[in-house]
């Protein structure tokens, strides 16, 4: 009998934060689980990837995806199981609830090398606030 081992691997990630887990020839998954930056108290910033698309699927908790559209931002509530593409180049970001855990799909080092960052500027995060869904508010 194979030693299961050398055929598959398990990776966990149950601190806070984000954390890549998987590292292939172009790609990495990595899991994010609530941080101080996606919580709607302490958000400040967006922030957006030259050379990837990036896909976050929700497994537990709650998670709203925010997105700048032209002078507007978009928001989505999003839903477990459901997988959920920011185009390369979209500002966009989370607000999420304590218990949330998030696995992110993009190109390899994304986090390193291709992460551009700026402030939220106030009608923005004016914006993000007059979307939220019900749970957020609650929470905040």
């Amino acid at each position: 009998m194979a030693d299961l081992d050398q055929f598959l691997q398990v990776q966990r990630h149950s601190a806070e934060g984000y954390a890549p887990l998987v590292f292939s020839a172009g790609w990495q998954a990595a899991i994010l689980n609530w941080e101080p930056p996606i919580d709607l108290a302490s958000l400040s910033e967006i922030e957006r990837h030259a050379q990837t698309d990036e896909v976050f699927v929700l497994w537990r908790g709650r998670a709203a995806l925010f997105v700048q559209t032209g002078a507007n931002i978009a928001l989505a509530d999003l839903e477990p199981g459901a997988v959920y593409t920011v185009t390369r180049g979209t500002w966009h970001n989370l607000v999420a609830s304590r218990d949330v855990s998030l696995v992110i799909v993009e190109n390899r080092d994304t986090h390193v090398l291709d992460t551009q960052l700026r402030p939220l500027e106030p009608q923005e995060l004016a914006q993000v606030r007059a979307q939220l869904p019900e749970w957020a508010r609650r929470e905040n």
